[in-house]
Formats: C-alpha cells, structure tokens, sequence
C-alpha cells in the first residue's frame, strides 16, 4: 500500500473548491476562513508537485490535472463516508467529546482539567485533537476549540483567548556569536513560522519599527508545540502566542529577548453548532471554560 498520501482534510478542501470554483465558498462551506482554505490547497500542490487551479483575477479553473484529480478524489472521499456510516452507523456517545487544536490542548487546556474533573466527577470528557481548522464534524465531536477571528455562520463563539505575539529563543541562543540585542539582530537567525495562523511575524516586525524586514520562508511547522522544541534548542526564533507559550517560559525552556508583546485579533474560540440541541454535558463544560477564561484574563 502506497503511504505517501496527502492530508485528508487537504483532499476534502480540494474536492470543494474545485465543485464550487471558489475558494470563498469552500471555506463557508467547510466552516473555514478563505486563507486557510487558500493555504491547505498550495500545500496539496506542493506535495503533488503539480498547480490544480488556474488563479485568474475573478475566477477559479481547475487545471487540466486537476481535471483528472478531482472524480479520484471525489469518489474516495465518498467510499471512506460510506464505509465510516457501514462500521459506525450515527451513533452518539454519552461522553461528551470536545475537539480541541493540539498546542492548546497540551499549553492551555491540559493543565486545567484536574479542576474540571474535580467539580464534574460524573461528567466524562473525550478530548480529541486537531491541527488544521477543518470542518466541524457533528457525528465526531460535540464541540470545538479552535483559532480564529471568531466569525463562523450558524455557530455560537465564546472567545477564550486575548493573545500577545513576543518572540521567543534559548538562553544559549542570547548569548551566543550573534547576541539578540535589539529587533535587528533577528536577521542573523532563523525565523520560525507556525502555519495556520494570519497574523505572524510580518506583523511583530512592523509593530517593532522594521516593517522592510524580509522574514522569509525560514523553518515551518504545523504545530506551535513543534516550532517551540526546535526554538529550545538553539535552532531559531520562534513566535510565541500568550495563550500557548506560557510553559515553556514559566519553565524557562524559552526567554523573551524583548520586551515588546504586540496585542493581536485572533484568538482560540469554544464553537458549537446555533442549530442543534446541545450534548447534555456541553453547557457544564462552556460554565467551566469560560470560568477558567475569566480568572486567568488580563485584558492587555
């Protein structure tokens, strides 16, 4: 069997588009925002080697590859639902399942749930995890945790986050043959991106006074967690997001080279569906959640 297959939710995002022609419709569709559709699919075309859209000014053209894609796509994703249905059929698990974007599953979340268990001894929790924001699956999970601006059609949003964007590096990597003294020693490191975000490091650059820096495709990486060990080791700058960085500086693996912590408008959200009666258990956990939000908030 051939492994080398790309993402799922990179196939489902391909399959919408190219039936919509429209990278906007797609993202209303899978309850994504248009960059991370935009993104997901230059992903696909980079792994496959080969453009399946024609990008014209006011329209979206599969290319003649994508053509012949699109019906194999189509047909596996389809084969895959079946089969799911066949094994699974709809049936809904009294465990209240919350699916939940993995770095601030691990930074933020996990950290917490000794206290959610403590006050909701019979109120159990699956915790599934996520790195992409793909679509909201109402057969997988009851609720999600996910990033954004908050504006998804159809979905309650309860933001939980109000993050800061710093740069992070080793101890060893300050004091090492190119010093980080001041916002411009950082063109004589590695930057390191986290996909699936907007804002990122041209926008800490522009609030630090270099908006001519050129940032670069550098080292990237699907998950904070994963920019964060390779920051730790003395192989870059990571960006860090308050919400997410805080035990890795509590813990003094990363220091702040910095003092500059630029206020940003995207945040983690709780998501449920506007148009389905709630899992039993999913208004305890909001209570909880949104507790926990309030004691940890300091508005910036």
């Amino acid at each position: 069997m051939r492994r080398n297959l790309p993402p799922l939710n990179w196939l489902r995002t391909f399959e919408a588009a190219a039936r919509h022609l429209s990278f906007t419709r797609a993202a209303s569709e899978l309850n994504l925002t248009q960059a991370a559709v935009s993104k997901q699919i230059k992903l696909l075309e980079q792994q496959l080697g080969e453009p399946l859209f024609q990008r014209k000014a006011r329209s979206l053209v599969l290319t003649r590859v994508g053509t012949a894609y699109l019906p194999r796509v189509r047909d596996a994703i389809e084969t895959l639902a079946e089969g799911t249905y066949e094994v699974f059929g709809d049936r809904r698990s009294d465990v209240l399942t919350v699916r939940v974007t993995i770095g601030f599953s691990v930074s933020w979340l996990a950290p917490r749930l000794a206290d959610y268990y403590r006050k909701n001894p019979d109120r159990p929790l699956r915790i599934v995890s996520s790195v992409w924001n793909d679509a909201f699956n109402r057969e997988r999970f009851d609720l999600d945790i996910r990033y954004g601006n908050g504006d998804w059609p159809g979905f309650r949003a309860d933001r939980l986050t109000w993050d800061t964007l710093t740069p992070l590096c080793s101890r060893e990597l300050m004091r090492g043959d190119a010093p980080l003294r001041t916002p411009d020693d950082l063109r004589h490191h590695d930057l390191l991106h986290v996909m699936g975000f907007d804002d990122g490091w041209a926008v800490w650059l522009k609030a630090a006074g270099i908006p001519d820096f050129h940032v670069g495709p550098g080292l990237q990486f699907d998950s904070s967690l994963i920019a964060f060990e390779v920051a730790a080791k003395g192989l870059g700058v990571a960006l860090g997001r308050s919400s997410t960085s805080e035990p890795e500086r509590m813990s003094g693996r990363l220091v702040a080279p910095f003092d500059l912590a630029v206020p940003i408008d995207e945040a983690f959200y709780l998501i449920s569906p506007a148009d389905v009666a709630p899992h039993p258990h999913a208004e305890h956990f909001r209570h909880w959640l949104l507790e926990e939000v309030m004691i940890g908030h300091h508005t910036p």
